[in-house]
């Protein structure tokens, strides 16, 4: 009984379970035709979860295919400008409990210091970090070299290993970095261009990533029949310049010895091909290293505006020239020029040249014969439109960023006058080298430019392209070859003669600009000046303009403005002429002693040793002001005799007789400065133009090392001043 009991049990237990099995077997047999059918669960959160985009993210895999940020040539398309070079990002793994880490914090910061140029307590201070796996070391361990990389790696030291990145290098550093600017990582890691052509030209240049995705087993390795996609990345597109490396290159020593010897407070020059409007070379200073970012100074001078000074007087007399009105043997009287609003002063202050014909005037940067020229010859009205035909009262449009717009000042009658000689507008250097390829290139004024072409480097397809383009044509041929002639002359023969370069005949023009202070004025003291030169060559037929500023060089007395701009102009034009094969023209002989005294100047004569009144009259038959301190025998005299000097210069002599002071009330600066040097003053210079007061009295006796103050006033637009008005450039052109 007992074990028939016992045996029911046992049956109903194994049937229970049997139950139980069966049940389990059909509900997961449901349930796997149920996800077979549906291909779906639910999450823990209660969404489904679709097991078919499970498997594939599980199994799938991607990686970024990275292209380079296109790259800038220059003309010649073999020489990279900026260009994108393999580099690496250093990263040192923190958490212990990964195999590969950081053992030992000071053998492995002692080690890399030197190699990151670091700190060994920063590089400690990186590697000790809490509850990071990962670090890296900032600036200085982003864009490292292979040689970098290499040495780190040599260390073999644990935990430290690479990021492969991408580096914007520019090979030739500090060169037309304001014109090609630079790039920086954007929050996603992508090179964006922030400063010049790299800015303005980011569009084509940055690239598109590309992405492949694969199907791959559980070590990541790509399976052999897994569905592949490749989205093909594409590089960013190469831009071609009209720069050319070797001009630039030129250029750029040149202005670092400028830089060196002069310190001013910046620096701009141009090199343009006139026939073309092709923009050979360009660059400032202050400057900087675009692979370094070390940026003190943002701005373009070339693209900039201020007060040219004289080289507007050849736009000036190039617009009389094609109107007919202009006589180059006619005379005028030079020195002082009433107008409405103030007085017209020439940079020699009082008679000035006396009478002298208007191509003498110009030669000698004369303000009154431009004066006349806006005045009388050609009106306001006309004028003006020369200034539009030029091109001077628009920007050129040229394909850099940042050109500012010229500020034609033009309302009172003065200021009319002023602008024609550089005075009170203001105008950019691009725009002079704008305007004055009409002069160059018979009539036909070209835009300038520095973009050749955008190419994309897969396809070879032009995305964009540059052609010469003829921005007006404001004189003609015959005008342009007649002012050529003038500016040739004012080489050879009057205010440029520092930028004749033996072997090429050299057309071209200074400027000797002030700089405005708003309110306060325009800047005073010696060198406080936009000093500039806008020349071509050969002066037949132009192959090169060179337009040159330098604003406040640190001159010493008897240093002069045109002392930097020529090293710079005649550096560059001379080598550039050579670099294309610009021949240089036959030696000419050596002019005789008689032929050096020409219309424009004379070597100063020797009179010490003679007496006061022997020494007068030989100097004065030589059409000079003399200037005595004394009586008696002349034991010195300024200018030194053997001295290049013009016509009606200012001759001072000293005299064995107690020396006593002159009366210097409408001096210019350069002639106060020869008294100084004469008999040892400490000047005090306050203002600039001409001197209207003095702080030794007229007779008074000189004592070496007293201090000469001399207040000197500018011109001003104000009417009927008390006091002679007088012209923008105190220092000689």
């Amino acid at each position: 009984m007992k074990e028939t009991n016992k045996n029911s049990h046992i049956n109903v237990g194994a049937a229970i379970l049997m139950s139980l099995f069966v049940l389990l077997f059909f509900a997961f047999i449901g349930r796997f035709f149920y996800i077979e059918w549906t291909q779906a669960i639910s999450g823990s959160d209660g969404e489904k979860v679709d097991l078919m985009e499970l498997g594939k993210d599980k199994w799938t895999r991607s990686k970024i295919l990275e292209a380079d940020r296109g790259t800038i040539y220059d003309r010649t398309g073999e020489n990279a400008l900026a260009t994108d070079i393999p580099s690496f990002t250093l990263r040192a793994i923190l958490d212990k409990e990964y195999e590969d880490h950081v053992e030992d914090v000071s053998k492995t910061a002692a080690a890399l210091a030197p190699i990151l140029e670091m700190k060994q307590s920063d590089v400690s201070e990186v590697l000790s970090r809490e509850g990071l796996f990962q670090v890296e070391f900032g600036a200085s361990g982003k864009n490292l070299s292979l040689t970098q990389k290499e040495k780190i790696e040599k260390l073999d030291l644990p935990g430290v290993g690479f990021i492969p990145t991408k580096t914007r290098l520019y090979p030739n550093e500090e060169f037309a970095s304001h014109l090609l600017g630079f790039t920086n990582e954007n929050d996603d890691g992508v090179q964006e261009g922030l400063l010049g052509l790299e800015k303005e030209l980011n569009k084509y240049l940055v690239p598109q990533e590309g992405k492949e995705t694969y199907q791959s087993d559980r070590e990541g390795f790509k399976l052999p029949y897994g569905n592949e996609n490749i989205t093909p990345s594409k590089s960013g597109n190469d831009v071609y310049l009209t720069i050319d490396q070797k001009i630039q290159v030129l250029m750029e020593n040149a202005l670092n010895e400028a830089q060196e010897k002069f310190n001013p407070e910046r620096m701009t020059a141009i090199v343009a091909d006139p026939d073309t409007g092709k923009i050979l070379a360009m660059g400032n200073r202050p400057t900087f290293d675009p692979n370094l970012r070390n940026v003190s100074n943002y701005t373009n001078m070339a693209l900039t505006a201020f007060e040219p000074g004289s080289t507007m007087k050849v736009f000036t007399v190039a617009a009389a020239i094609e109107e007919g009105v202009y006589q180059g043997d006619e005379l005028f009287q030079s020195g002082q020029y009433s107008v409405p609003g103030g007085r017209i002063s020439d940079h020699n202050g009082g008679e000035g040249w006396g009478m002298i014909s208007f191509d003498e005037g110009i030669r000698q940067s004369s303000n009154v014969a431009a004066s006349i020229l806006v005045k009388e010859k050609l009106g306001y009205e006309k004028y003006e439109d020369y200034l539009t035909k030029f091109g001077l009262d628009a920007k050129t449009g040229i394909d850099l960023p940042g050109e500012a717009s010229s500020r034609i000042t033009y309302s009172g009658e003065l200021e009319r006058i002023t602008t024609g000689f550089g005075q009170g507008s203001t105008i950019t250097p691009i725009q002079q080298v704008q305007a004055i390829s009409a002069i160059a290139n018979g009539g036909k004024m070209m835009k300038p430019y520095v973009i050749e072409k955008i190419v994309d480097p897969e396809s070879n397809e032009v995305k964009l392209n540059h052609e010469p383009k003829v921005a007006g044509e404001p004189i003609s041929k015959e005008t342009a070859k007649q002012t050529r002639d003038l500016l040739r002359t004012v080489v050879t023969d009057g205010t440029g003669t520092p930028y004749n370069i033996e072997g090429y005949d050299i057309a071209g023009k200074t400027g000797t600009a002030q700089i405005s202070e708003g309110s306060k004025g325009y800047m005073s003291g010696y060198g406080n000046n936009i000093f500039s030169f806008i020349g071509m060559a050969p002066a037949d037929d132009p192959e090169l303009v060179v337009y040159v500023a330098v604003d406040r060089p640190k001159l010493e007395y008897p240093e002069l403005g045109s002392d930097p701009v020529s090293l710079i102009f005649n550096t560059v034009m001379k080598n550039s002429l050579q670099y294309l094969n610009i021949d240089p023209i036959e030696k000419k002989e050596k002019p005789s002693e008689q032929a050096k005294e020409s219309e424009s100047g004379q070597v100063l004569k020797d009179v010490t040793g003679m007496s006061l009144e022997e020494a007068k009259k030989q100097l004065e038959e030589k059409g000079l002001s003399v200037v005595s301190l004394g009586e008696g025998k002349v034991i010195s005299q300024s200018p030194r005799p053997s001295t290049k000097i013009l016509n009606g210069e200012r001759i001072i002599l000293q005299t064995e007789d107690q020396a006593t002071m002159p009366d210097i009330t409408g001096w210019s600066l350069a002639d106060v400065m020869k008294l100084v040097e004469l008999v040892d003053l400490k000047p005090n210079i306050m203002g600039s133009g001409y001197v209207t007061k003095q702080g030794i009295e007229k007779g008074s006796t000189i004592k070496k090392d007293d201090y000469l103050v001399a207040e000197l006033k500018s011109p001003s637009s104000e009417v009927d001043q008390a006091e002679p008005e007088d012209e923008a450039e105190p220092i000689t052109d």
